[in-house]
């Protein structure tokens, strides 16, 4: 029997003397949709993002971090991601930092979870205090074909950074990435 025969037949049924909790009298329909709803699983959205996801919305658009407070902050050490972080106004960059790259905050992790990420990044941006507006994509950053979104972002006082979003390792491995660039680069003419 189909399940949409079951709850016919049971529509039939004389409701119980039973009262909901509203009084309204709970039909044997009533349970059974309450049944069924109960069994069907919840829907992705609801679950939670993986932990590289979540650390990187909480920490990664917050300014005045060295190196080491951003390990401790995202518990990089013994966490299940690899974070790649600097901040050339507070310590000096790595010396193969890409061009005009002042800060770099990524957290890569295993997986293809790009569209979570996506799904997660832009509601963290939309969230006051909005993280910018955006711009055309800088010529310090280029797509890759495993890149899912990059988008230059222009921030207050004239600064622009560059979120990114993607795979590597054939697609094994999903970084996210916020770049922010040296002061006057990147702004559209």
């Amino acid at each position: 029997m189909s399940a949409n025969a079951l709850l016919q037949r049971l529509a039939r049924r004389k409701a119980p003397r039973q009262s909901g909790r509203y009084g309204a009298p709970l039909s044997w329909a009533s349970f059974a949709c309450v049944f069924f709803l109960s069994a069907m699983p919840l829907p992705a959205l609801a679950s939670e993002p993986h932990p590289a996801i979540t650390a990187f919305n909480t920490w990664c658009f917050k300014a005045g971090q060295t190196e080491t407070q951003a390990r401790a902050n995202m518990n990089a050490d013994s966490a299940p991601f690899t974070l790649t972080f600097w901040d050339d106004s507070l310590e000096p960059r790595p010396a193969d930092a890409p061009r005009g790259v002042e800060r770099r905050c990524e957290v890569a992790f295993e997986g293809d979870h790009t569209d979570t990420a996506i799904t997660a990044l832009r509601a963290q941006m939309a969230t006051p205090p909005v993280f910018g507006t955006p711009i055309p994509l800088p010529d310090t950053h280029a797509a890759t074909p495993s890149t899912a979104l990059i988008e230059g972002r222009e921030l207050l006082r004239g600064r622009v950074a560059v979120v990114h979003v993607g795979t590597r390792n054939d697609n094994t491995e999903t970084f996210m990435a916020v770049d922010r660039l040296y002061a006057g680069l990147g702004l559209p003419n």
